[in-house]
């Protein structure tokens, strides 16, 4: 596993200034756009960009690699991302920064399909699953980083934006000096969404509703900490400890789905995180339970983060090798569009009903999850539960189709 991932390292290295940056810009933004007197909803509509972006990206980013190679979109791609993040200080117009938005959501997914291609290059038979496992690690663990440095500087100083753009300059260094062979790209074939929902409907409404949670986890949690007066560190801990949730329970949660039936997984899990969600309407407040408060961020972190990664391994029991790559892509634009809504409805509850109404939205989502994998266990996938389940990888909710093929090709290997 090490001597993997030190073939790696160029590849890590930069990952984790990546994803410092972008933790840091998604906190950022939402405690800005509260200082420049923007609405909870039009906060909600603004971050609601990103998944927009990262959608067209899947597309587009392809056919740029093909015309123009790897290295060179890729640096095209982070100054691109680097220049977004400095223009929010230069205008109040929340069109301006939903716009800034999709073009930041477009850039970071292309980052990640050309360093999830180096890394598939980088991958043989023996360390494809390490490398993966490490680069999900690192990927959070740079995001959670990001998160905590929000209380460095004010927010509605340039500080911290400067130092998100000098952070995405530093990160095409080592990928940069390190890329001396361009890694292929075959695009996949897409897979209809009708095609897949009939292979596996328990993934793609799973998917669909967990991309709500994400969403709404990863964009309107700084809203709600800073609405019940917690201070810009302190709400950088709490999203922390939402980031820490999904990384600590994300081996645990999976362990169990390769167990048991997948399935089972995620109704136990959402209808833990609506539990938690429910309870945290009435003792929630930072004010009498801050320890409650961190506590139960943590847990839905922790049972909505993995989930993802649950859905598309019970995708991928009944998939052949060959498929997984293509599946992979029109699961990873449910969850993109899921993760559109999230910030929306997320933002939209919390400015008309406060907090309590921003825990029912979750907790309802978390309930629509159950009661699809209840019932998707009472009429059963058309398939049947899998004889062999492939051992479950981790997946990031900024996963592209490039690092599925990793899997894929080991798959394919055993086969």
């Amino acid at each position: 596993m090490w001597i993997a991932i030190r073939a790696a390292w160029p590849l890590f290295v930069g990952m984790i200034f990546l994803m410092i940056s972008n933790g840091l810009l998604s906190t950022i933004l939402t405690i800005r756009a509260q200082e420049i007197g923007f609405s909870e909803t039009t906060i909600g509509l603004v971050q609601s960009g990103y998944p927009i972006g990262f959608i067209l990206s899947c597309f587009i980013t392809p056919i740029m690699i093909n015309h123009s190679g790897h290295v060179r979109v890729f640096a095209a791609l982070v100054s691109i991302a680097s220049t977004s993040a400095l223009i929010h200080l230069i205008t109040d117009d929340p069109m301006s920064w939903a716009a800034m938005r999709v073009l930041s959501g477009f850039c970071f997914s292309g980052i990640y399909i050309v360093a999830e291609s180096w890394l598939n290059s980088l991958a043989d038979n023996k360390n494809r699953g390490s490398l993966l496992s490490s680069y999900f690690v690192v990927q959070t663990a740079g995001y959670m980083v990001g998160q905590l440095m929000i209380g460095l500087s004010a927010p509605g100083a340039i500080t911290l934006f400067i130092f998100t753009s000098v952070l995405l300059s530093i990160s095409l260094v080592p990928i940069l000096i390190a890329a001396t062979t361009q890694p292929s790209l075959d695009e996949p074939q897409r897979v209809t969404l009708r095609e897949l929902f009939n292979i596996s409907p328990m993934a793609v409404i799973g998917g669909f509703f967990i991309g709500i949670s994400n969403g709404g986890l990863a964009f309107v949690t700084a809203i709600y900490a800073r609405n019940v007066g917690l201070s810009v560190p302190v709400t950088g801990y709490l999203l922390a400890a939402t980031t820490l949730g999904g990384l600590l329970f994300q081996f645990p949660l999976g362990k169990l789905s390769d167990i048991i039936d997948r399935r089972l997984v995620i109704i136990v899990a959402s209808l833990v995180n609506g539990v938690v969600c429910f309870v945290m309407v009435y003792v929630g407040s930072p004010h009498l339970y801050p320890f409650i408060l961190f506590g139960g961020f943590l847990i839905m972190g922790g049972f909505t983060l993995p989930v993802y990664s649950i859905c598309m391994a019970h995708m991928n029991d009944y998939l052949k090798p060959q498929q997984m790559v293509a599946a992979s892509s029109t699961l990873v634009l449910v969850f993109s569009a899921g993760m559109v809504i999230g910030p929306i409805g997320g933002a939209f509850v919390l400015d008309q009903f406060g907090g309590p109404g921003m825990y029912v939205f979750y907790a309802l989502v978390a309930l629509i999850m159950a009661a699809t994998g209840i019932q998707r266990l009472v009429a059963s996938d058309k398939q049947g539960e899998a004889d062999d389940k492939d051992a479950i990888i981790p997946i990031t909710p900024t996963i592209t189709p490039e690092a599925t093929q990793i899997h894929a090709d080991d798959m394919a290997e055993a086969s």
